[in-house]
This record gives C-alpha cells, structure tokens and sequence, in this order.
C-alpha cells in the first residue's frame, strides 16, 4: 500500500456551494483525476481532507469517501458544539476518522478562531468517536500553543511539516517544533514544500528539516501532496473570480520527496505502514 495522505477533493460549484466567505473560486478536483495521478507512482491509498471553502459542509468530501471506499479517509471540520452527534456517527460510517483546526485559511474557522478556544471542544469529539486532531497552523501558533497540545488527550496531526516559514531546525523555534513532534502521541505531515520560504512553485523538500523530522518521529511521518495545489494568497481575488491551482506535477512531487529520502525501508514507511497506522487501513 502507499498512501497520499493529505488530498482536497472539489465538486462542481452548482453541486457543492462554497462558502460565501471564501477568498476564490476554486475549480474541481475530483476523485477520477486523483486515482489517475495516484496510479502513475503506485499510491493506491487518499485521506481526503476537507478544504476550508467548504466550511464545515462536508458532503464533498463524504461523497467522495463513499466513491473510494476502503481505499479512503476523511478528515471533517465540524462546528464541535453544534454538529449533533448522530451527524458524527454517520461520518465514521462513510469513513472519516479526524478533525481539522484551521487557523492558517483567510476563512473563519468553526469553533473559534484561536486554537484555544477551538482544541477543548473539538478534542472531546474527537476522544469520544476514537478518532484524532489534525491542526494548520502557523508556527508561532503552534508553539504559542505547545502545552496544549503537548497534553492532549487524543493524538495531534501537524499539517505541513508545522509551517515552520524561514525558520531552521536548530533554532530556537525549530527546537521547540521538533521537541513537540518528537511526543509519543504527536504526528506531521510532510506535504506541501511550497509553503515554506523557496517559492510558491517549489517541490523540493527542505531536507534539513526532512531529516530533522524523520529523527525526532520515524514512526509518525506521513506524505501528503496537498493535491490540488491551492492558490497562493496573493491569487485569490474573490468569491467570484476563479484562481488557478498551482501547476505542479504530482509525479514530480513524489519523485523529489522519494530522492531526499535516505533508504527504501524509510520510504514504506511514510508513504505504507506510517499511514495504515494512523489512518486505519
């Protein structure tokens, strides 16, 4: 098995209305064009992650576990004081397994727009259906937040390699992310390399922080394309106005990433059994 662990899927706009608050309008990505990628380079496997235009709507991530059945993940955004808890049962039946705290999206998350007032709340959800929290979030706020999650009562997903901006592992803000990755219950995602310091288009993994986060969790590193690539900040003009997702190549990304990468076993390990784990495959 290989799994891509951190994928958006977008449906026609008639279908699955975004919400009003968005910064753009984003063009679909389905799951016939993902299979398609995935096959190129043996990824068999998706945890579908619901994209923040959607609010806390997640029938286009629902319909599009029920399409890749045990083949896929879903990680929700709820409002974790309202969404009644028949609705979060009926999740765990179609397949979703986690919740996402957004606090990097210009949109406003369900349930607070500091992690604070969010993580309680949504950890109690979370904790009760057995399922795990998955954060993004600037540095600075997850290290703003570090004794939060730090005594967490469910495992925590850290998106994208913890957003550590200009910032090295030897430093004293490095440290402090690599102290918290490296806790038992603590896991991150290696995706989306183009959104640290090296360009908007960039598919190189920084490998010095590679390293580093391998090091500090071996068994807690998962790959993840961040397909379809969302748009830079700067490109998002408004509600009505399409902006392109980034052209990157999806097999690029994965050959570049397998490259930085020190051994095969290492390999299996973040793209096979890290993710089976976590994701229950």
């Amino acid at each position: 098995m290989r799994c891509d662990s951190h994928v958006h899927i977008v449906g026609p706009a008639d279908v699955y209305p975004q919400v009003p608050e968005r910064t753009y309008l984003a063009g679909e990505a389905s799951v016939d064009t993902l299979r398609r990628l995935g096959a190129a380079r043996g990824i068999t496997h998706f945890v579908v992650v619901q994209p923040s235009l959607y609010g806390a709507d997640n029938s286009a991530t629902l319909d599009a576990l029920d399409r890749l059945g045990g083949h896929g993940r879903g990680v929700a955004v709820i409002d974790p004081v309202a969404t009644p808890r028949d609705t979060v049962a009926m999740f765990h039946r179609r397949g979703v397994r986690w919740l996402r705290i957004n606090l990097y999206s210009p949109i406003k998350a369900p349930g607070g727009d500091t992690l604070e007032a969010s993580f309680a709340a949504t950890a109690e959800v979370a904790r009760a259906m057995g399922w795990h929290v998955q954060v993004i979030a600037p540095l600075p706020v997850l290290l703003a937040n570090a004794a939060l999650l730090a005594q967490a009562p469910v495992p925590v997903v850290i998106d994208h390699y913890g957003l550590y901006g200009s910032e090295r592992p030897g430093g004293a803000d490095g440290c402090r992310l690599l102290e918290l990755v490296s806790l038992p219950h603590v896991w991150v995602k290696l995706s989306a390399p183009y959104r640290h310091d090296r360009g908007p288009l960039n598919t190189l993994p920084d490998r010095e922080w590679l390293a580093a986060l391998i090091a500090a969790a071996p068994d807690r590193c998962v790959w993840g394309s961040d397909w379809p690539h969302p748009p830079t900040h700067d490109t998002q003009k408004g509600p009505s106005l399409a902006a392109a997702y980034r052209p990157l190549s999806y097999e690029i990304l994965i050959d570049e990433f397998l490259a930085a990468l020190p051994s095969a076993d290492l390999a299996d390990r973040i793209f096979g059994g890290n993710p089976a784990r976590l994701y229950g495959f």
